[in-house]
């Protein structure tokens, strides 16, 4: 039986190294917003200014100063400068969306004003606005989150549920670190023990209590006392109706903020849709993407990018070839059987960064695997050759694979491919990552690699399976090549 890593349930991210208490959301550092401010207003306004002055256009200063304050007024419109915005990674596609926004407010004020400046010079005079931005966000995204690591600039969370439903809750955020909430203590419903060694400062009735303040009363005690700025709620058969109602009022008229767990993980937001059915709170979720255009977008890019890569990339299959050969005797190019799509057999291309007979010697190194799945991994696998661990650093030995994605084998993003030997041992949940095509990069690429356990790497790919789109595979791509520089898991 294979270990199964199972994330104890924990508090470390409520409490700094240092032993101070966890600052809420209003400690982010107060220069985020002015930064945001003046990057927008001067990304804008100056590139317009000089482009428009150097190529002669009408009206330059008045252009600019239009340009800036449309940006900035965008960004607010959009809720870019709120407290629970500013220093959030949103990557670059929400920025993208609002310049091309912005590139719609401007036209139609073209249009209104008369404006003649060359069309062309006006959109590259407004490209450096979004680099900026772009550029701005990722600085106090850093800051915030090594913030983060010291439980400063979080969201403080009270968590209320039925013992067994709010151990859960507690259990999922802490064995997490790609959130913003420590949970600093639980309310339970009812008699039950917990175990997380969260604060417990009361617990509420089995049943509703008769006096209407009753709950209201407890919660927000407990509020002040743990100076929370979120009540988390997991509703379950004692804490639902019309007492979740009354607690939702006492919150809401203390200018307080509930939320509520629904039961479901790791579903992608832009699943959910909120519905109102007869009074009742509905939440819809839309099932994962299958057939449409966004599929013909992703072969689309999956051909086109394979084929240019293998075009661009020749000068650097050559060279690799024949530093594989020189560095030991054997073939530049390893072949070997994977498991695609729907379960379907197909041979996977990479350079070789083996010697040739890893694959005979890889039972004696049996127990020596660092994986706690059916993968085996080795930080120091003996049988790598001196360029092949090269190649593995920098992810180079994976560039063949570029064959399999123009022939439709594989996709630039995906799951990992795994072997046969592996899908032989899998579970029908684990099934479920073969219903997509297997890519060259994927959430795990991005997220630690071989560094990952076995359920951790499952849960990534459940996760891009169950909430693909276009756009995310975009997304992906261009936060691989982070991934590769940085090299972190690769091995």
């Amino acid at each position: 039986m294979r270990h199964v890593h199972v994330p104890a349930p924990r508090v470390a991210r409520s409490e700094p190294v240092s032993g101070a208490a966890p600052r809420g959301l209003g400690d982010k550092a107060r220069w985020y917003l002015p930064a945001a401010l003046s990057s927008d207003l001067l990304g804008a306004g100056v590139p317009v200014a000089l482009a428009f002055e150097a190529s002669h256009q009408p009206r330059p200063i008045i252009c600019a100063v239009g340009a800036a304050f449309a940006w900035a007024g965008v960004q607010t419109l959009r809720r870019r400068y709120s407290a629970r915005a500013l220093g959030e990674s949103r990557g670059a596609l929400p920025v993208l969306h609002d310049w091309l926004i912005l590139l719609g407010v401007l036209a139609v004020a073209r249009a209104a004003t008369g404006e003649s400046s060359h069309p062309l010079v006006s959109l590259a005079a407004l490209l450096p606005a979004l680099l900026v931005t772009l550029v701005c966000h990722k600085l106090t995204y850093r800051h915030l989150a090594a913030a983060r690591r010291e439980a400063q600039a979080v969201s403080r969370v009270l968590v209320i549920g039925e013992p067994d439903a709010a151990e859960s809750v507690i259990a999922h955020l802490a064995g997490r670190t790609d959130h913003p909430y420590v949970v600093v203590g639980a309310l339970p419903v009812g008699p039950g023990r917990t175990t997380s060694g969260v604060p417990v400062p009361a617990r509420l009735a089995h049943e509703m209590p008769a006096a209407p303040a009753g709950d209201a009363d407890t919660v927000l005690a407990a509020v002040r006392g743990l100076r929370a700025d979120l009540v988390l709620v997991a509703p379950g058969a004692r804490l639902a109706g019309e007492r979740l109602r009354r607690v939702a009022w006492a919150l809401h008229d203390a200018g307080l903020e509930l939320a509520v767990f629904p039961g479901l993980v790791e579903i992608s937001v832009k699943r959910l849709e909120t519905l109102s059915a007869g009074g009742l709170a509905v939440l819809r979720v839309a099932p994962p993407v299958r057939r449409g255009v966004q599929p013909v977008l992703k072969s689309v890019l999956d051909r086109a990018g394979a084929g240019l890569g293998l075009l661009v990339l020749a000068p650097v299959f050559l060279a690799l070839v024949t530093a594989i050969r020189l560095g030991s005797p054997g073939p530049a190019f390893y072949r070997q059987r994977r498991i695609g799509r729907d379960g379907v057999p197909f041979v996977m291309w990479k350079f070789r960064t083996m010697v040739v007979d890893a694959d005979q010697r890889k039972a004696e190194l049996a127990g020596a695997n660092e994986n706690d799945g059916h993968m085996f991994k080795m930080r120091r696998d003996p049988r790598i050759t001196r360029v092949g661990r090269f190649l593995r650093r920098t992810s180079l030995d994976e560039l063949p694979q570029l064959i399999n994605v123009l022939t439709g084998r594989m996709s630039l993003v995906g799951p990992r491919p795994p072997l046969p030997e592996e899908v032989a041992e899998y579970d029908e949940v684990e099934l479920r990552r073969l219903t997509v095509r297997p890519g060259m990069t994927g959430l795990w690429q991005i997220s630690g690699r071989s560094d990952l356990s076995w359920d951790e790497t499952i849960q990534l790919d459940l996760q891009y399976v169950d909430n693909w789109s276009f756009t995310s595979d975009v997304d992906l791509v261009a936060r691989t090549f982070r991934a590769v520089v940085d090299g972190r898991g690769a091995y």
